[in-house]
């Protein structure tokens, strides 16, 4: 496996406990029904988390956009959405982990009586399942990442609004996909007029002169590490622009890079077959790799409540 989420196997991860609603089942025995509302039409939702420190790092934002997507699919969980990180930690504390966790929550509309996509087929509560693993990024710093723009474009909020985090990701599987046929580690995705947006698990970004340019965010996923980077840009007096930039800006770019809650940020080396740079990582991102490294040490210290 190669890509932005290629990782270090743990054999620890054999024996972790699954949580499916509110119980614990060892791995090879977590199941949900297949009369499941994600399994029979893709209606469900995910938000992933990092433990850093035996804390999750920068869980209001996650948290905030849990709530958005809650509030968009009209999912009744029977308790306030809070109380889903109270549940996050239950799950890291059975199974005694305490740093480099990453974490993938799942909710789904629930069971239904039949195959059917119409909600009020629904007969149960919402299914949540939490998976917790040791996970870190295989990949090496001084390895850049190699991108391939791909057909699929990012659709417009009228057709699935590109913030939802749905279960239903096939057109970022699609590119994935695509971007594995080309050779290269992850895809490229434009937006409806042709302006880069996104890749299709992170975000990216270029560096122009000095300055940090990211696409407008219209039609990409709103990254939690995305959103830091930008505010470090503007703590830390980069120059950051959300703004339309195309194909030829991303080949002529000095820097490139990604980011995400996995990986955290990634150089890229290659678009395209297009050597970015001098194919290296430059130094505004290196400059911003430490201090979002300093900024999760800080979010997650020992001594902060």
């Amino acid at each position: 496996m190669s890509g932005t989420h290629e990782f270090l196997e743990d054999p620890r991860n054999d024996n972790v406990l699954i949580y499916v609603n509110g119980e614990f089942f060892p791995r090879h025995e977590a199941k949900v029904s297949v009369f499941d509302s994600a399994f029979l039409v893709g209606d469900g939702l995910w938000e992933s988390f990092r433990l850093h420190n035996g804390k999750l790092a920068f869980v209001s934002q996650h948290l905030d956009r849990l709530k958005a997507n809650l509030k968009a699919l009209d999912y009744d969980l029977g308790m306030p959405p809070e109380k889903l990180i109270d549940e996050v930690y239950r799950a890291v504390h059975a199974n005694n982990m305490h740093t480099n966790v990453h974490i993938r929550m799942m909710i789904t509309r629930g069971t239904k009586k039949s195959p059917s996509q119409d909600p009020r087929a629904t007969v149960s509560g919402p299914t949540i399942v939490i998976i917790a693993e040791y996970k870190m990024p295989s990949r090496k710093t001084r390895e850049g990442i190699r991108l391939f723009t791909v057909h699929v474009r990012r659709g417009r909020p009228d057709v699935q609004d590109p913030k939802l985090h749905p279960h239903s990701k096939l057109n970022c599987v699609i590119s994935c996909i695509q971007a594995i046929k080309a050779g290269v580690d992850e895809a490229l995705m434009l937006d409806p007029q042709g302006f880069v947006s996104t890749c299709n698990s992170t975000n990216f970004f270029i560096v122009r002169h000095n300055q940090v340019w990211t696409s407008t965010g219209q039609y990409c996923l709103n990254g939690i590490t995305r959103g830091n980077i930008i505010k470090l840009c503007r703590q830390n007096r980069i120059d950051v622009f959300e703004r339309d930039f195309s194909l030829i800006d991303v080949y002529a770019a000095d820097e490139a890079f990604v980011t995400g809650t996995f990986g955290g940020v990634a150089y890229v080396s290659e678009a395209d077959g297009r050597v970015i740079g001098d194919g290296k990582m430059g130094p505004v991102t290196s400059k911003l790799m430490n201090l979002y490294a300093n900024l999760l040490d800080e979010e997650c210290s020992s001594d902060k409540e």
